[in-house]
């Protein structure tokens, strides 16, 4: 997937490991090679922010979702693993950031929802529905949470913000 100012790819693999690629280097090796998830990385997103985003001041980051049961968040800027967001005791399909940067929300197999702070890591909000979670989105008011269940079930989260 690509940052938001379209220099910057991120790759996720069955290795454990996420990769960031800067297409603007002359090298054939990742900017970045993040390697501590226990199981396979199912997906990654680009934070809303830092150049080329709404928000370019804030500095970017690249979320990690893995079977493992967690999700890291990661600074582009050096390669440091911020946070680690382990909640969840099943595998985590889908994680999206807030319009802002500043919440992501995680949603994982056996139907857990959780919404966490970007800056501090603290769990703020969860919400348990029927099946298992493979997709969850943000409205661009961040006011709602949408996930998507296996359950042919989409239910819409309210949020406010904290």
């Amino acid at each position: 997937k690509w940052d938001p100012s379209g220099t910057l790819l991120a790759s996720c693999s069955d290795d454990c490991t996420a990769k960031v690629w800067d297409i603007n280097s002359p090298r054939n090796d990742p900017k970045w090679d993040f390697k501590s998830h226990q199981q396979e990385i199912y997906t990654v997103k680009w934070s809303p922010t830092g150049p080329g985003s709404k928000n370019p001041s804030k500095p970017l980051l690249l979320a990690t979702a893995s079977f493992d049961g967690s999700v890291r968040l990661w600074s582009v800027a050096d390669g440091a693993c911020m946070r680690v967001l382990s909640r969840h005791r099943e595998s985590v399909y889908s994680v999206a950031f807030s319009p802002s940067g500043d919440f992501l929300s995680s949603g994982s197999l056996a139907g857990q929802l959780y919404i966490w702070n970007v800056s501090n890591g603290a769990h703020i909000k969860s919400f348990k529905g029927n099946g298992d979670i493979f997709e969850v989105a943000w409205n661009t008011e961040e006011t709602r949470v949408a996930a998507c269940f296996s359950s042919n079930v989409v239910s819409v989260i309210d949020f406010k913000r904290p």
